[in-house]
């Protein structure tokens, strides 16, 4: 098939304060016309960083190699001639839709204007196409959200308008980054069953950059691992996952949540990637390698497979690889006693939450009903799950038990104490006690403070500590977290969206609280970096006795970790029960389809009969 994509040696160097980052180096890949092509990777891989030099996002970086599109390099375009090419040519689908939407236009105006840029169209008939894109991508009733502004919907459907406003020109090739990290998993199948549909109608090509690798086996046809800015493997989508040849692959399977016993501790991707201001030298992934032999000190070679897999690494079989993607099936007793006899932490009774939109009906106030009569109670040391789409009230009702936002009607008591009865004192000491990880990590974090100060406020607001004991507890914190203690004075704009994650995490464990709300906590983190956070929340909750709220579309991870699932649909809870009744046996229409939406299995009991053909490049290879 022909490439519609070609990139040889692309290498991406970007200048900071601490020095020259290395963000990709001599990263060759091609994608043909029509297919899916995946990148994956942990956090800070070059992922996000390779596509964004395709697209000429990085004005200020060294960028070298070629990057040939339809014929053109577009490492040597003008920006003018980029501009061009953008939206019309290639559409982009960012990870971030709240940075990405601008907050003063509509989100209508903001797709229509890119119809605008490229075409002569009627102000109506631009409208009309940018309303049936938002139905298409499942935005209801478009006609009247296409005047809302973007802080009017949740997350996902964020989400959703970057996709409508990135297929709005029907673009030849697509690349989407994370497109469906904040949505639901009903969605997630529309917006992939969408993306299908292009390719197989119009013909459109997609490059996919996710950390969902059950997602990615399901749909993509070829597959690119990145690991510290170097491809690490390459290959067909089936073989690559059902028999890595790179250990490095086979630790990012292995960290799936899907491969163990709900509630065991997941076998990660020891350490954290290194940084990329010096990389290590000889193979980048030896420090976290469980493999490592004397020889990956020199440089790997590139070793080439009859089915079209190529690695790079001094591993000449893929058998060593592959017993570490075995999976790790542990069992463990069960996790939570009966929740019959525990003490209540939080008991919401017939909860209702509804806002006035404006106008009237024959007199009487038009309202919006969020929250549609909840009844709900989280005992002492378990961990509640609450599944559903976007827009359905999770995070309402995540805000409303927290007392961040008051109850239209209804009782929320936390630990015997009726929220609308507490003085002010009593919040501040109830503060202490609940706290949140919110959903979107960018918009939680204040752009303009350092990372040092956004994760020691909690001890700085309660006089906990301050100067070096309080530098010492938030290091301590980062380092529990995953992040690197010596970014302590950086900015959230000088981290990926993972680590960005992370930040919200440690400011949220920085009291040592009693019940925390985890709104999507991990919905942007990588594999291996997931499974160390669901660790260390499932460790803490052990030690400290913790009481968790999960909100989260990853159903494979919210049967893992929690004990009891609560299934929301348009306001109302449908569905509660025991986690593995949940899924064994669901009762209502709606849970069942969660269900049949979130079934993506990685095959790994296949074996291809795969042939070392050539070894290249190393050391002595």
């Amino acid at each position: 098939m022909t490439s519609i994509l070609d990139a040889r040696d692309l290498t991406v160097e970007i200048p900071t304060e601490d020095g020259i980052v290395h963000a990709t180096e001599k990263v060759s890949f091609s994608v043909e016309e029509g297919s899916l092509f995946g990148i994956a990777g942990e956090s800070g891989s070059g992922k996000s960083v390779l596509t964004q030099a395709i697209m000429g996002f990085l004005p200020n970086a060294a960028i070298s190699g070629q990057v040939t599109f339809e014929g053109e390099d577009l490492l040597t375009l003008s920006r003018r001639r980029l501009r061009t090419l953008r939206g019309a040519r290639i559409g982009m689908i960012f990870q971030d839709p709240l940075s990405s939407l601008h907050p003063y236009y509509t989100i209508g105006d903001q797709i229509a204007e890119m119809i605008h840029t490229h075409e002569k169209v009627s102000r109506k008939a631009a409208r009309e196409r940018v309303i049936a894109m938002l139905t298409r991508v499942g935005i209801r009733d478009a006609a009247h959200r296409f005047d809302d502004y973007p802080h009017q919907f949740s997350g996902g459907m964020r989400q959703r308008v970057m996709i409508a406003m990135a297929l709005i020109l029907n673009p030849p090739l697509v690349i989407a980054d994370e497109p469906t990290t904040a949505l639901d998993v009903t969605v997630q199948a529309q917006i992939i069953a969408l993306l299908d549909e292009m390719r197989r109608e119009l013909g459109t090509t997609v490059i996919m950059i996710t950390h969902d690798l059950s997602l990615l086996s399901s749909i993509a046809d070829r597959v690119m691992v990145m690991y510290a800015g170097n491809r690490m493997e390459i290959g067909p989508a089936g073989t690559l996952f059902s028999a890595p040849v790179h250990p490095y692959t086979a630790g990012l399977l292995n960290s799936s949540p899907s491969r163990y016993t709900p509630g065991a501790m997941i076998e990660p991707i020891t350490g954290r990637p290194p940084s990329l201001l010096s990389p290590p030298k000889g193979c980048v992934f030896r420090p976290r390698c469980a493999k490592a032999m004397d020889i990956c000190r020199k440089p790997p070679p590139l070793r080439r497979y009859d089915d079209g897999t190529q690695a790079l690494c001094w591993l000449e079989t893929e058998s060593a690889a592959a017993e570490a993607a075995a999976t790790g099936d542990i069992p463990v007793a069960d996790k939570t006693p009966e929740n019959t006899h525990r003490k209540r932490m939080i008991e919401a009774v017939d909860i209702h939450l509804y806002y006035e939109t404006g106008g009237s009906i024959k007199g009487t106030p038009k309202t919006l009903h969020v929250l549609k009569g909840i009844d709900l109670t989280l005992n002492k040391g378990e961990t509640l799950g609450l599944v559903g789409e976007s827009g359905c009230g999770k995070s309402t009702l995540a805000r409303v038990l927290a007392g961040l936002v008051p109850a239209s009607s209804g009782d929320v008591v936390v630990e015997g104490e009726m929220l609308d009865t507490l003085t002010r004192a009593d919040w501040r000491a109830m503060r202490k006690r609940i706290q949140l990880v919110f959903q979107d990590p960018f918009g939680s974090l204040n752009p303009r403070r350092r990372v040092s100060s956004i994760i020691g406020d909690p001890f700085r607001i309660h006089g906990i500590c301050s100067g070096a004991e309080k530098k010492r507890r938030v290091q301590a914190l980062m380092e529990r977290v995953g992040l690197n203690p010596e970014h302590y004075n950086r900015y959230p704009s000088e981290f990926s969206g993972g680590q960005r994650q992370r930040i919200g995490i440690a400011r949220a464990l920085a009291l040592n609280p009693d019940i925390i709300i985890f709104d999507e906590p991990v919905s942007a983190l990588d594999v291996s970096i997931q499974a160390q956070i669901l660790n260390l929340m499932r460790r803490l909750q052990q030690e400290l006795d913790l009481t968790y709220l999960f909100i989260s579309h990853d159903l494979s991870v919210v049967r893992h970790v929690c004990d009891r699932i609560a299934v929301m649909n348009k306001g109302r809870i449908v569905e509660l029960d025991s986690a593995e009744n949940i899924y064994a046996h669901p009762r209502d229409s709606y849970t069942r389809e969660l269900m049949a939406a979130s079934m993506h299995e990685i095959a790994t009991d296949t074996m291809p009969a795969r042939r070392l053909i050539e070894s290249t490049g190393g050391e002595a290879a």
